[in-house]
């Protein structure tokens, strides 16, 4: 049973970090595409970071380039979401996603259609 099970998540002042783990148990990663998606209240969930473990180069949201960085830790099946100078509107729950091979076309990583494994979610809040 794949499993993905996220941390980290928490109540920041504007400007502040947080960074975000996601666990995933039951399956390798090799080959696999993660992502981050988040969704704030009354909005659609929305594109963060992904990667794929056949390159690692991250691909992120324009909203978030330059402040957050996803990275991966082969050894331990986790990827993170360091996310630094957050902004009220970075408030949302965060999930993080699986594709599994064959993964989708790297023009659809940012749909959440791709993504065949749902982690449960971390809140994120930042205050003004």
């Amino acid at each position: 049973q794949v499993q993905l099970v996220e941390s980290g998540g928490g109540l920041v002042q504007t400007g502040d970090s947080l960074r975000l783990s996601c666990v995933v148990s039951g399956r390798a990663l090799r080959n696999s595409q993660m992502a981050w998606f988040r969704q704030a209240p009354e909005k659609e969930r929305e594109f963060v970071a992904a990667v794929r473990w056949t390159n690692n180069n991250p691909y992120y949201a324009d909203s978030v380039k330059g402040r957050f960085t996803m990275s991966r830790d082969n050894a331990k099946n986790t990827v993170y979401l360091q996310m630094d100078s957050l902004k009220p509107e970075d408030t949302a729950v965060y999930y993080c996603a699986l594709d599994t091979p064959p993964v989708s076309i790297l023009s659809n990583l940012r749909f959440a259609t791709s993504y065949d494994y749902w982690g449960q979610g971390t809140q994120v809040t930042v205050s003004s």
